[in-house]
């Protein structure tokens, strides 16, 4: 006589294993999610602190560049034989062809590109981040460091000088302490030094418009990070 086969006992310890299999794949997929989840997140404060950096960075540049344009202002009013204040001319000199240096926190963004930027399951949030870095603040840094317009310095520093440096006046240890008005250049010299101010302003303003609208990408991509990152 064969013995009865318990079907039943058979079919729940397969149900069995495969409940125990599938809750053990389940938790170790859990785990892994978890564990990508907590590397965003860690790489999101980082992003965000180094954000904040920038910004700080962004501010001081822009303050820079709007004095350099007090700086236009200052020459145009001695150009025009106006009275201005000589302890600002030091400053004013100074300022006028000052250049700059962008300045970007990228580590928690690198950080990120080496982890797989498919870390980020925020679609719209990764390809703002993405394009900030790849796109942005690379324009921003070639217009600051390398766009020809913008190298004051290099540019008009030693014309404006050859004509206004022999109308300073120094103190008795060589420091600028004033210029002669009315300037003794000619008429010819007046225009193209009015010529450089009008330059150097027009481009200052045309960066300032550029950095108030990285201020503002960048300032909404680290509110969409923290709700992220909240979230």
């Amino acid at each position: 006589m064969k013995p009865k086969w318990d079907w039943k006992k058979y079919v729940m310890e397969f149900i069995s294993i495969f409940i125990a299999v599938i809750s053990a794949f389940a938790l170790t997929n859990w785990n892994e999610n978890r564990r990508e989840e907590e590397a965003a997140t860690k790489i999101l404060l980082e992003i965000s602190n180094g954000l904040q950096k920038d910004l700080e960075d962004i501010r001081i540049n822009v303050y820079g560049h709007k004095e350099g344009i007090k700086a236009c202002q200052f020459w145009r009013a001695v150009l025009s034989n106006q009275e201005v204040n000589y302890d600002s001319l030091y400053e004013h000199y100074i300022n006028l062809t000052r250049d700059f240096f962008s300045v970007q926190n990228n580590s928690g963004y690198e950080t990120l590109k080496s982890r797989g930027l498919e870390l980020l399951k925020n679609d719209s949030l990764r390809f703002d981040i993405i394009s900030l870095y790849e796109y942005d603040y690379k324009s921003l840094k070639t217009m600051e460091e390398d766009y020809y317009e913008m190298q004051f310095q290099e540019n008009y520093f030693k014309e404006l000088n050859d004509i206004i440096a022999p109308n300073f006046e120094f103190d008795s240890i060589g420091n600028i302490a004033s210029i002669q008005q009315p300037l003794r250049i000619s008429q010819k010299e007046t225009k193209l030094i009015l010529t450089y101010l009008w330059k150097i302003q027009v481009n200052r303003n045309f960066i300032l418009k550029y950095y108030g609208s990285m201020e503002e990408k960048i300032q909404k991509i680290d509110q969409n990070i923290n709700m992220q990152i909240e979230r």
